[in-house]
């Protein structure tokens, strides 16, 4: 008897993940079929999408994303309960989105596995019950989950982080450099602005004014750009106008992995580089209404993944009025200048691999549907 599941994903790496998954149940399970909500990888795992998920992603409120994102919610939910009735629905990540769609889905016999949950132990960790209300398992990614959602009775089983297995070797510097023309005698700062139009306008501008001015203050240093692969030309460039360093698009790994030093939008890209064991900054803000309400609703005062998954205070983290161009300029001449400070650096952040697991994520999120259905 074919087996039915249906994956919802929300942005760019959800849509990654969910297709290692696909391909694995495509591969082992020859009943089974899959639909979703996704992107390309998801459809050439061979899920038949319901919709495609390019204008879900985004940052802040957003009033017609706001009304987008209920009626795409209202839809899915009733073709999920009268028409396909899938055995199983998989969300990943995005959770307000998820978690809605989850609870509209109660009481229906659909089984609901949650995979990369709301990250409620940094904040509003009274999420929580609600996800027990509506989730029949969690299927996390960070080892300190499991205790937390075993404390409230949620079935839960680790899995871990999907980058262990799917982040690429580091790139040939050689090589990378040679293609990109750059210098191999000179040191490489690269600034990751973000990959969410708001983010964007919120961050970018003064990270690249950091990087100017680290340019004037040593000129020797070569700077590069990362646009990320799903923002428009237009949307990017007139954050960088301004300046001639160079733009690299669609090669944020590679860049990351031969980077003598990084300026990053925090997300999961610090976590990245820390696996590289790249030494980096990360910095941060937004509208003040949304930080202050931030303050009020976090449960840890760390922002950045390596900080947190380690304990530690490994990367500078620039927040808000912290984000200053000295700042940055003081903390990537420490990172690329103070010997000590760089090796000590480049060491802790190798802790950040040894605290997670080397399981493969994707496998054991797989073989707990198989299991399940």
């Amino acid at each position: 008897m074919t087996k039915k599941v249906f994956i919802i994903t929300g942005e760019y790496s959800g849509d990654i993940h969910g297709s290692k998954v696909a391909e694995i149940l495509k591969s082992e399970c020859s009943d089974i079929e899959i639909e979703g909500i996704g992107g390309e990888n998801l459809k050439r795992a061979g899920a038949k999408l319901f919709c495609d998920h390019s204008k879900m992603s985004g940052f802040g409120f957003n009033f017609k994303m706001a009304i987008d994102h209920l009626t795409l919610e209202k839809r899915v939910s009733e073709y999920l309960l009268n028409e396909y009735k899938p055995d199983l629905v998989l969300l990943i990540d995005y959770g307000t989105f998820n978690l809605r769609v989850a609870k509209r889905l109660k009481g229906s016999g659909i089984k609901v596995f949650h995979y990369i949950p709301p990250q409620v132990w940094a904040s509003r960790k009274w999420r929580i019950k609600g996800i027990k209300k509506v989730v029949d398992k969690v299927l996390c990614i960070f080892p300190f989950e499991v205790d937390m959602y075993k404390e409230y009775g949620i079935d839960v089983h680790y899995c871990g982080h999907p980058l262990i297995s799917q982040l690429p070797e580091k790139a040939d510097k050689e090589e990378f450099f040679a293609k990109h023309n750059l210098d191999l005698n000179r040191p490489l700062v690269s600034v990751f602005p973000g990959s969410r139009p708001l983010e964007l306008k919120f961050v970018a501008q003064t990270l690249i004014d950091g990087a100017k001015k680290l340019k004037k203050l040593h000129p020797e240093i070569q700077f590069c750009i990362s646009h990320a692969p799903n923002l428009s030309d237009k949307v990017f460039d007139k954050y960088i106008k301004d300046t001639d360093f160079k733009v690299i698009k669609g090669e944020n790994q590679a860049l990351l992995s031969v980077s003598d030093s990084l300026i990053l939008a925090s997300g999961t890209v610090a976590l990245e580089a820390s696996l590289y064991q790249v030494p980096l900054i990360i910095g941060y803000k937004g509208p003040w209404i949304i930080y202050l309400i931030y303050l009020l609703v976090r449960c840890i005062k760390k922002v950045s993944l390596p900080n947190i998954v380690t304990g530690m205070d490994i990367v500078p983290e620039l927040i808000q009025a912290k984000l200053t161009t000295d700042n940055i300029c003081h903390e990537t001449e420490k990172l690329l200048y103070d010997k000590n400070h760089r090796e000590e650096t480049i060491k802790k952040l190798g802790l950040v691999r040894e605290k997670l697991s080397d399981k493969y994520s994707a496998r054991e999120v797989a073989n707990c549907i198989m299991s399940a259905l």
